[in-house]
C-alpha cells in the first residue's frame, strides 16, 4: 500500500463526502489521507473505551446521521472505514445498519471476527458494498467465499495499491434515500431499519420459507480441549508452534509443536485453525506433539462452543413504477413502518399478499398484520 495523496474532488462540488471511522483513535491517519480531498472525517463523541461492538455501531451510525444534516456534507456520500483490527467492524456495522452507508472500506485485517459473531447477513450489503484490501495469505480465498455467499464485496491485494484508488472507489458509490429495491435481515429490533421500511415487531410464528436466511455461516469455533493455549499463526510449520499464557495448567509446554491430529499431519497453525473451523461435532482425538527430540501422544477432544439458537427477521420490498405498486414480503414480522416519498403516490401497497389501496399522501405509515387483516395508520 502506498501513501500517494488522493485525487482532488471535482471542482464546483458544493458538498463534501464524509468518512466515518470504526476506530476513533485512527482519525489522524485518515485525515492525512483525505486532506487533499477535503472530506470530513467522523468519529463518535463520548464513547467509553469498554463500549460493546453494538454500542460502537450505534454511535458511529448516529455520527453519520448527524453529519448528513450538515449543509456542508453530502448525505449521499457518507462512507464507513476501518483498518487492521477495526476492519472487521466495517463488515459488522454495515450488516447492522446497512441503510446508513453508501459503501465501506476495510483496509487490511479480516472480516472473520465479524462473521464469527453470527450477525453478518449477505443481503444487507446489496446497496452498501465493501472494498476489502487484504494482505493475509488466505484473504483472497475468504473474499471469494464471501462473494459466492452473496456478499457485495470487492477484493484487492494491498501490494502497490495507491490510497487514491481507494477513495476514488468510494466516491463512485452513492447512497439512495429511496432505492426502488431493498432487502434486509436482522436478529434484533434495535437494528431493523431498512431504508424506507422499518421492522418494528417480530413474531417467530410468522416464519416462512419464502425468504431464506442470508447469514454468512461463522466458523464452528471448535477448539482442542488442551487448556488455554494459542498457536503462533505466523510460524511456517511444519506443525503448529504452541504459545502458552503464564498461568497455563494443561498438558502442553512452551515450544511444543502439534504435528498431527488423529493421524493426519498438521502443516501449520493456520491449517490447524482451518481444520477446527470446519469441525461439526465434538469427539475425542489424539494429538501428536513434538517436544524437543521426543514425540508425545496426547489424548484430547474437539469441543464446540454453545451457541444460542435464534430466528431472524427479513424484509424484502420494492417499488414498481409502471404499476404504481409497493410490494413487501417479510419473514417473522407482524408490524412495520413504511415511509412513502411524494414521487410514489398514489400507490397500492401489498404486504405478504394483503393489499392496502389508495395511498394518496406521502409520509410514514404504520402497518399491522392481525388475523389475516392489514391495519394501517399514520406513524406516531
Amino acid at each position: 500500500m502506498t501513501g500517494q495523496p488522493a485525487a482532488k474532488a471535482p471542482a464546483g462540488q458544493p458538498k463534501v463526502p464524509a468518512l466515518a471511522l470504526m476506530d476513533q483513535a485512527d482519525a489522524e491517519a485518515w485525515r492525512n489521507w483525505t486532506k487533499d480531498l477535503g472530506w470530513r472525517v467522523l468519529t463518535p463523541a463520548g464513547l467509553p473505551a469498554n463500549a460493546s461492538i453494538d454500542q460502537r455501531v450505534l454511535a458511529v451510525a448516529a455520527a453519520a446521521r448527524q453529519a448528513a444534516q450538515d449543509p456542508a456534507v453530502d448525505p449521499a456520500r457518507i462512507y464507513l472505514a476501518g483498518r487492521l483490527n477495526a476492519a472487521a467492524g466495517v463488515f459488522y456495522a454495515i450488516s447492522r445498519t446497512p441503510d446508513v452507508w453508501a459503501a465501506g472500506l476495510a483496509l487490511g485485517g479480516s472480516p472473520q471476527p465479524a462473521i464469527d459473531s453470527g450477525r453478518v447477513y449477505a443481503i444487507n450489503f446489496q446497496n452498501a458494498p465493501v472494498l476489502w484490501v487484504g494482505a493475509g495469505p488466505g484473504d483472497q480465498a475468504l473474499a471469494g467465499k464471501l462473494k459466492a455467499g452473496g456478499l457485495n464485496l470487492e477484493y484487492r491485494p494491498a501490494e502497490n495499491l495507491p490510497m487514491a484508488a481507494l477513495f476514488q472507489w468510494l466516491a463512485g458509490h452513492v447512497r439512495e434515500e429511496f432505492p426502488d429495491s431493498i432487502d434486509c435481515e436482522t436478529n434484533s429490533p434495535q437494528f431493523a431499519s431498512c431504508w424506507w421500511v422499518r421492522m418494528t415487531v417480530f413474531d417467530v410464528n410468522e416464519r416462512n420459507d419464502v425468504l431464506p436466511t442470508t447469514l454468512i455461516p461463522p466458523n464452528s469455533g471448535a477448539v482442542l480441549d488442551l487448556g488455554n493455549f494459542a498457536c503462533k499463526m505466523d510460524d511456517p510449520g511444519p506443525g503448529a508452534l504452541v504459545s502458552l499464557p503464564e498461568k497455563y495448567s494443561g498438558p502442553l509446554k512452551n515450544g511444543d509443536r502439534l504435528v498431527s491430529l488423529d493421524g493426519k499431519p498438521i502443516e501449520s497453525a493456520r491449517q490447524l485453525a482451518e481444520t477446527l473451523a470446519q469441525a461439526a461435532e465434538e469427539k475425542p482425538v489424539a494429538v501428536m506433539v513434538d517436544r524437543g527430540k521426543n514425540r508425545i501422544r496426547v489424548e484430547s477432544r474437539i469441543v464446540l462452543p454453545k451457541r444460542d439458537a435464534f430466528v431472524t427477521a427479513r424484509a424484502q420490498a420494492r417499488y414498481v413504477p409502471g404499476d404504481k405498486e409497493i410490494q413487501i414480503v417479510t419473514r417473522t414480522v407482524t408490524q412495520l413502518q413504511v415511509t412513502v416519498p411524494p414521487r410514489w403516490v398514489p400507490a397500492t401497497l401489498y404486504w405478504n399478499g394483503l393489499s392496502m389501496e389508495d395511498i394518496q399522501t406521502p409520509g410514514c405509515i404504520a402497518l399491522k398484520m392481525e388475523k389475516e387483516l392489514l391495519h394501517a395508520e399514520k406513524c406516531p
